[in-house]
């Protein structure tokens, strides 16, 4: 059967009382993001011994840590500022086994100095690609030589957003230390949106093989609202990848807001990951139970 999985993040609380409120909540499994109020987990600050209270507190609770975030924009286009993200997302690879799970997840980025989820003409160049691919390969042989797999999430706005262009790195990039994070919702824009099920039985006839974690998310029309989009989960210091909700055309809300084929949408993920954790996220604490009891019903009604 499939798991209900859920971001740390959504939880502002010291790691005990993330971990006891998540268990409440029916959850089995988690995405660890590395912000809790009482154990500091930014650049340079990462322990083994850390990592493995970590890793213990979750699992004494009944939580295996099924992967880890790791989102930064890899292809910044300030090198300074690029050389600094890659720092701690390797810092975060070379431990991830640590933490619990070989899986450590980013977005592939965008050369937009203003937002990590905002178009910038370069994402969709030969040269754009080909740097992106660099960065990729580098952080693939990086998770290998530490037991480790860098998961890409891919995303409309960035380098990588595409169907196309995501079979396009893999076969570029034909890495063990390399995977996919499997979310349908980042591949819809305006364009595509309503050939729903074409694009979802696209994106599993061709990268089901890749994927090793999946997301729980929505998509829909943003309306009149073309700004980028973002809610506030009652933490100041959250990182802006739990806060995000969109931008432009499209809106990214909880599962259960939005249009994504759901049943499709799982089905398809089943077939050849029966077992997969699908970690539920876009969303603030207070609505999470909802969010796990619509989640929760597509897997009992589609049998999973």
């Amino acid at each position: 059967m499939m798991q209900a999985g859920i971001f740390t993040g959504y939880f502002p609380y010291g790691l005990e009382e993330v971990a006891r409120r998540i268990r409440a909540l029916g959850f089995n499994t988690v995405q660890l993001d590395l912000h809790f109020k009482d154990i500091d987990l930014s650049a340079g600050q990462i322990t083994r011994d850390k990592a493995r209270k970590v890793r213990d507190t979750f699992r004494d609770h009944n939580l295996p840590i099924c992967c880890v975030s790791g989102y930064t924009n890899i292809i910044h286009p300030d090198k300074l500022e690029r050389e600094k993200r890659l720092a701690y997302l390797k810092e975060i690879i070379r431990n991830a086994r640590e933490f619990g799970s070989p899986y450590v997840i980013s977005e592939t980025g965008t050369y937009n100095t203003e937002s990590d989820w905002v178009h910038h003409p370069k994402n969709k160049t030969e040269e754009g690609f080909a740097e992106c691919r660099k960065v990729i390969s580098d952080l693939a042989q990086t998770a290998y030589d530490h037991g480790a797999v860098f998961l890409l999430e891919t995303y409309v706005n960035n380098v990588v957003g595409s169907v196309e262009e995501t079979v396009k790195m893999f076969a570029q990039v034909d890495h063990p230390g390399l995977g996919l994070l499997m979310d349908p919702t980042n591949y819809f824009e305006a364009h595509n949106i309503d050939r729903m099920e074409q694009v979802l039985n696209q994106v599993f006839d061709t990268l089901t093989d890749k994927i090793r974690i999946a997301h729980a998310k929505d998509v829909k029309r943003s309306g009149s609202d073309k700004a980028e989009k973002h809610a506030d989960i009652g933490d100041v210091d959250a990182h802006e990848g739990l806060t995000f909700r969109g931008v432009g055309e499209i809106e990214l809300p909880a599962p259960g807001l939005g249009a994504l084929n759901y049943d499709l949408y799982l089905k398809r993920l089943s077939e050849k990951h029966p077992n997969i954790p699908v970690i539920i996220e876009h969303l603030s604490e207070d609505d999470v139970p909802r969010a796990k009891k619509f989640l929760d019903r597509k897997f009992r009604a589609n049998g999973l």
